[in-house]
């Protein structure tokens, strides 16, 4: 009696720990082959498990992935360098992947930093309307897209409208990031731009390639992961290479 009562208490102890794992790591099967059959090198399951701490491990960075940005502008109190049309079409490539992920019932692991992502890019736009002197015009911006919103969320929507958004979003990505590429030429810095959020983004893009071809087995979401990382890649290398240069320092250069 005494053997059972401490097999219950092991037992009991083990539940919320395998509750927690296969909420949030691995299906039951996989629990299995680690934990029962002690087979640790299942290849897999290694890869479901390796997907899913990549998914959550990039859910929680997003929280804080732009924040540097807007910390940087609200300190500045100024958002030069910045393009406005850049924010829109990265809102539009962010909302394409949120809507159609929803739609499709993926997982929250396969594309949950959209979420946050898209709260805090819906913030910079509003800063950059609000530090260029047009405070009711980013007012208007955030009112008109939280609308778009919801009407996209809604079942009035059609699934083809949400798959030709995705779809959409390779172009947007690409000439989002194309004009910000131009404007940080053009100006021979990077302005505001943090580089902490460029290099976490161009990070966080790379992995999700991965973990979507993993958790959806949708080539169009992969797709899109691998357009956004080369357009990522070369923002961050921008950043690299005007890494000494700044908005003072070109003025006093053009002054002399």
């Amino acid at each position: 009696m005494a053997e059972k009562t401490v097999l219950g208490e092991g037992s009991s102890f083990m539940d919320p720990f395998k509750g927690l794992l296969l909420t949030y790591f691995m299906p039951e099967t996989c629990y299995d082959e680690f934990f029962l059959n002690f087979n640790l090198l299942d290849v897999p399951c290694l890869k479901i498990v390796l997907s899913k701490c990549l998914g959550i491990g990039i859910i929680l960075g997003s929280v804080m992935v732009k924040l540097p940005q807007i910390f940087k502008l609200l300190g500045a109190k100024s958002a030069e360098g910045l393009s406005f049309h850049t924010v829109l079409l990265e809102l539009l490539a962010i909302t394409g992947t949120m809507v159609y992920s929803i739609t499709n019932k993926f997982p929250f692991s396969a594309w949950g930093e959209a979420l946050f992502l898209m709260l805090q890019t819906v913030v910079i736009g509003f800063l950059i309307q609000h530090y260029g002197g047009r405070t009711g015009r980013g007012l208007l911006f955030v009112v008109v897209y939280s609308g778009l919103l919801v009407l996209l969320l809604s079942p009035v929507t059609p699934m083809s409208v949400v798959t030709s958004m995705q779809a959409f979003n390779m172009p947007a990505i690409i000439i989002g990031r194309l004009i910000q590429a131009a404007a940080n030429f053009r100006n021979g810095h990077t302005g505001q731009l943090s580089a902490i959020s460029v290099f976490l983004l161009f990070a966080g893009s790379l992995a999700r390639i991965f973990t979507s071809l993993q958790e959806t087995g949708d080539s169009l979401m992969a797709l899109t992961y691998v357009i956004s990382s080369a357009c990522n890649g070369i923002i961050a290398l921008q950043v690299l290479y005007y890494w000494n240069s700044s908005p003072d320092h070109k003025k006093k250069k053009k002054s002399e």
